[in-house]
């Protein structure tokens, strides 16, 4: 198994960080002291927003792209 397989546990936290409010807030709103959290944290402390950068290919404070 190569480094970049994603595993179900991956997807598991990644909905994780999809449910969290402060993570869903800071998509959301792209400015604030919860986009700031989460921008700082999301790659040092936070193994829910590592596995959602894995999963979907960008950060966790970043916008969901509209359809």
């Amino acid at each position: 198994m190569s480094k970049n397989d994603i595993t179900e546990k991956d997807k598991e936290k990644a909905d994780k960080c999809l449910e969290c409010p402060v993570c869903m807030h800071a998509r959301k709103k792209q400015k604030g002291f919860a986009y700031w959290f989460v921008k700082k944290i999301e790659s040092g402390f936070c193994p829910y927003c590592k596995a959602y950068e894995k999963v979907y290919g960008r950060k966790a404070h970043e916008a969901i792209p509209s359809e």
